[in-house]
């Protein structure tokens, strides 16, 4: 079974929220986990700190990414990502308010499958989550992991 977990990395509460209820009204999403800075994101994904207990094996369809987040970086957290055998095949989407040339390249040149600059109207931005599930939970055939 495919899994349609999203592992939102997002510490703008408006904008968690946004992405909450772009997903709550797609229906595609079964789950959504919502890390609040790249520390919390890393723990998660490896299975360490507060997520020690959480199965290696549930891993996220898709992670959507910011990039300024308080401590570690999104960008540290896309090279941690990719370094790693059991989590280099997530899907991985920036999305951002960044759209400074240096961060589209670094974050292509680290391996994201794409990168979108944030959206600003809440009708846009929900639109943009629902095309982001659409495509990578149900169009998009998964990378075996």
């Amino acid at each position: 079974m495919t899994s349609h977990k999203i592992l939102l990395v997002e510490d703008n509460p408006d904008d968690v929220e946004l992405a909450l209820h772009a997903c709550r009204i797609s229906h595609i999403a079964s789950d959504v986990m919502v890390t609040r800075d790249g520390e919390e994101a890393l723990e998660y994904l490896f299975c360490v700190g507060r997520y020690l207990d959480r199965a290696s094996n549930d891993l996220p369809a898709l992670m959507v990414l910011d990039l300024h987040l308080p401590g570690i970086g999104g960008l540290e957290v896309l090279r941690s990502l990719r370094q790693r055998p059991e989590t280099r095949r997530i899907p991985v989407v920036i999305l951002t308010s960044s759209d400074e040339i240096k961060d589209v390249a670094e974050g292509y040149d680290l391996g994201v499958n794409s990168y979108i600059r944030k959206p600003v109207q809440f009708e846009d931005f929900t639109k943009i989550m629902r095309q982001l599930q659409q495509y990578w939970l149900v169009t998009n055939t998964a990378p075996p992991m």
